[in-house]
């Protein structure tokens, strides 16, 4: 039995935000969960981020407001806490008196996503990321799939989908075949269950979509060993799919801005048939010189 949990990053509006749209999933055995859950929470205490929901995109955002304190790396966590959120209130108030309302919902809503992260400085943040990434370099037992679109050359009248919808699509079908070659002798079925992140624009599509998978097979593959529709957690509560958040950020991140050093170490868990990459792809144009394409 496996667990496959998937997570995106970028928007799949076209044009939307970012030039790609990455559904990135991570497979484990179920035996191996619980070293790795304790793995992830070993780190986290390291950067007292117990409890807390890793997102990536907010952890590496430059916060001013840490240049703005005096000595703030010499400070403990809860000094350099308290010194961050006094800044805050201060511009929050500054911008309501300011009649700007569209600038302070913004910048609440900044403060909100990064406010758990706000006592460590903009290097140890990206310390832990890099051990996180480190962590998933290292667990020679799971398996990365995704798809990652770059929307500039994904025709949606062709291919009858959504930019997700696709993507969704191929990640199911390369999952199934993994699961289909690696079974054993023993075992007819090797059984695994999608783990969806709860975005509730996609849950219902996919659900669906996964329904027709199985009763129809994926335009790929019959599907045979995945079992059940995807299950949608809150992702605040799921370590793993905070781990599916940094494969789908680094490669997002790799394809639109030549990011390597998370790129490099979540790639080495990307699921390979010899040297070449099965698991991972990215849809672009043909004369693509990535990495990713270089190896598929």
């Amino acid at each position: 039995m496996n667990l496959c949990y998937i997570d995106e990053s970028g928007t799949p509006d076209i044009p939307g935000n970012t030039s790609h749209y990455v559904l990135a999933a991570l497979s484990i055995p179920v035996w191996h969960w619980k070293d790795c859950d304790r793995g992830i929470t070993l780190l986290k205490s390291k950067y007292s981020l117990i409890e807390v929901e890793i997102h990536i995109a907010w952890i590496l955002r430059k916060y001013f407001e840490q240049s703005k304190i005096k000595d703030f790396v010499v400070l403990n966590h809860d000094q350099r806490r308290y010194e961050v959120e006094k800044i805050r209130k201060t511009e929050l108030l500054r911008l309501q008196k300011s009649g700007k309302s569209k600038q302070y919902h913004q910048t609440k809503k900044n403060y909100r996503k990064t406010a758990d992260y706000i006592h460590l400085s903009f290097e140890e943040r990206i310390a832990f990321t890099r051990e996180l990434a480190q962590l998933v370099a290292n667990w020679g037992f799971a398996r990365l799939f995704a798809e990652c679109v770059d929307k500039i050359h994904f025709d949606s009248r062709r291919t009858q989908m959504s930019v997700d919808e696709q993507a969704f699509e191929q990640v199911v079908s390369r999952y199934e075949q993994f699961l289909e070659i690696t079974k054993s002798e023993d075992a007819p079925r090797n059984f695994g269950l999608l783990i969806h992140d709860n975005n509730p624009t996609v849950a219902k599509r996919h659900t669906e979509l996964m329904k027709k998978f199985h009763r129809r097979g994926t335009l790929w593959t019959k599907v045979r060993n995945i079992i059940e529709t995807p299950l949608y957690v809150d992702s605040a509560l799921t370590s793993m799919v905070q781990i599916a958040d940094i494969c789908a950020y680094s490669l997002r991140r790799y394809l639109e801005n030549n990011e390597e050093e998370l790129f490099n170490l979540v790639f080495e868990r990307a699921d390979r048939k010899g040297d070449i990459v099965v698991g991972v792809r990215h849809f672009s144009e043909l004369s693509c010189e990535c990495r990713i394409c270089a190896a598929h």
